[in-house]
């Protein structure tokens, strides 16, 4: 078996003499029948975008003098609530708290840790509420420059293998698997996953993807602190940290879903082609990634299966909006139901859009062109077709967090 050393490939790389592929790039090499050889294959960046709900922050703030107050017994962050902890800052006037990604606001259920830190780093005025145990109530606003420090922390992230979704029954089915409720009678089906571009997809079984190994976190390089929770040989998924402020805004917030608000982000992994091996697992199509599809209210009880070719083939990434065909509805069923908020006052604000789908499958007056895609099924011995209604990952932000990092590799800002 062919073998490569990381000082090699460190070298070439120095050198400007490295061959680095974003996985698009190298999978469409492949369709095209025009494969690299090993050889000519030093590392290719693999990234996945998707609701990641094990996300949580850990921040740490000044909300008043020293000595003000004893210690956080709540704190509320725009309504939403923090744990505080597990400093207890005596006297100090500041706090620690762990903020859930998926934690939602006391007053809106659609609006939870997702959105809140993304406005965060969009330097957004915060509001802080404190109940101490001393019983005192401590009110103030903050913004990112008033965060000491922040660290993102992902449970269970980058997995490698999703379900989708659809509903058989006659009743619509609440979950955070659709953004909203899903209708019966097959009428609908939702997935998530970037399926060959995804990293622990391209890297069976973690040869080069290992504990300490640095990855990009939502544009921030951070490191793999071991497997996730749930994390299993055939479904694996990554503890991932990173710092906070180090992000970029634009690759993670806050995803509305028929159970209230989530959180998505954005992880790209660099796989240095070390082995014959590490190569031939790159070598995996959209086509060959399986996944199952199950009813919504069983999530464990698959009715068929798919793979992802079907469910992304060459379907649109993006809508196109046509300010021209809006009625301006008093009542905008778009605004209402876009799970990241990038529809607003007859506004489409594209850098906000996850392409998800559902403004198209959703506006009565055509306001939103795109082809989100169909699957072709059987279920109960029946021939079935059903639209593809919400994507919860996004193959456009992956594909560009990973050709973030081929850049950041070659201009040596991010080692090997």
């Amino acid at each position: 078996m062919q073998k490569k050393d990381i000082c090699q490939i460190n070298q070439r790389i120095e050198n400007g003499e490295a061959n680095i592929y974003t996985a698009e790039e190298f999978k469409k090499l492949i369709k095209n029948d025009d494969t690299p050889d090993f050889d000519e294959v030093d590392v290719v960046t693999c990234g996945t975008c998707g609701v990641m709900s094990g996300t949580a922050a850990i921040l740490n703030f000044t909300v008043s003098e020293p000595g003000e107050f004893i210690r956080a017994g709540e704190v509320y962050l725009n309504g939403i609530p923090a744990y505080a902890g597990p400093c207890p800052n005596e006297w100090l006037g500041e706090v620690d708290v762990i903020l859930h990604g998926t934690t939602h606001s006391i007053n809106d259920d659609n609006y939870g840790g997702g959105f809140l830190l993304k406005e965060i780093m969009e330097n957004k005025e915060i509001e802080v509420k404190v109940k101490s145990v001393d019983g005192k109530i401590i009110e103030n606003t903050i913004t990112k420059t008033d965060i000491k420090r922040a660290q993102i922390i992902g449970s269970r992230m980058a997995f490698k293998n999703y379900t989708a979704f659809t509903n058989p029954g006659n009743e619509a089915v609440s979950s955070i698997f659709a953004a909203t409720p899903l209708e019966g009678n097959l009428s609908g089906l939702t997935f998530s996953g970037c399926g060959d571009l995804n990293p622990l997809q391209n890297d069976i079984p973690h040869n080069t993807i290992k504990t300490g190994s640095k990855v990009l976190l939502n544009g921030a390089e951070g490191f793999i602190l071991g497997d996730g929770t749930r994390s299993s040989n055939e479904k694996p998924n990554l503890m991932i940290s990173a710092d906070l402020m180090d992000m970029d805004s634009y690759y993670f917030g806050g995803f509305k879903t028929g159970q209230g608000g989530e959180i998505f982000n954005t992880v790209a992994v660099p796989i240095p082609v070390l082995t014959e091996e590490i190569y031939n697992n790159l070598l995996i199509k959209d086509i060959d990634v399986k996944l199952p599809v199950a009813d919504i209210k069983g999530r464990h009880l698959p009715l068929t299966e798919t793979n992802y070719y079907e469910l992304w083939k060459d379907y649109d990434l993006r809508p196109k909006y046509d300010s021209d065909k809006c009625s301006g509805c008093d009542d905008c069923i778009v605004e209402k139901i876009c799970p990241t908020n990038s529809f607003k006052n007859g506004k489409y604000d594209i850098s906000r859009c996850f392409g998800c789908g559902m403004c198209a499958n959703f506006c009565s007056h055509d306001s939103f062109i795109m082809n989100t895609g169909d699957v072709d099924l059987k279920i109960n011995e029946e021939n079935v077709n059903i639209p593809i209604i919400c994507r919860q990952s996004d193959r456009l932000r992956a594909n560009k967090l990973s050709l973030k990092l081929k850049k950041l590799i070659k201009s040596q800002e991010f080692k090997l």
